[in-house]
C-alpha cells in the first residue's frame, strides 16, 4: 500500500508570524504529530511538557511536547505535537487528524471529512 502524504500549514497557536508549509507522512497508527527540529525551531515552539515514547526497536526516548496550529484541506485546529530531533521526519498523527475532523480512506488513501457523532445531544 502506498503511503499518504499531505501538505499542511503549521504555525504558533495565536501567533502573528507567517505559517510554514510542511509535507507530512500521514500515519494513523501514530498518536501524535511529529515536527522536525528545523520546523518547530523556526516557529519558536517551546516544550510545555515531556513524554516518553517507545521506538519500533523497543528503545525508549523522551521528547518535548508543545502545541501547534494546523491547516489541512481548509480545516484549522490546534493540536499537540512532539518536538522532534534534526533527523525526525514530519509525521501527521491520529490526534491531529481527529482534531481537524479528517480521516483516511483505507482504499484510496485520501483524506476525507470525518463523520462526527455527538452522543446524547438533542436537536434544537
Amino acid at each position: 500500500m502506498a503511503p499518504t502524504h499531505v501538505r499542511a500549514k503549521v504555525g504558533r497557536p495565536g501567533g502573528r508570524q507567517r505559517p510554514i508549509i510542511v509535507r507530512f507522512l500521514v500515519d494513523t497508527g501514530a498518536v501524535y504529530t511529529v515536527l522536525p527540529e528545523r520546523v518547530w525551531w523556526s516557529l519558536k515552539l517551546k516544550p510545555r511538557r515531556s513524554a516518553e515514547f517507545t521506538l519500533a526497536d523497543g528503545t525508549t526516548i523522551t521528547r518535548g511536547v508543545s502545541e501547534c496550529r494546523f491547516t489541512v484541506q481548509g480545516q484549522s485546529a490546534t493540536s499537540p505535537v512532539v518536538l522532534g530531533g534534526p533527523e525526525d521526519a514530519p509525521l501527521l498523527g491520529a490526534v491531529t487528524l481527529q482534531t481537524l475532523g479528517l480521516t483516511v480512506n483505507p482504499v484510496s488513501r485520501e483524506l476525507l471529512p470525518m463523520r462526527l457523532v455527538l452522543a446524547g445531544a438533542r436537536r434544537q
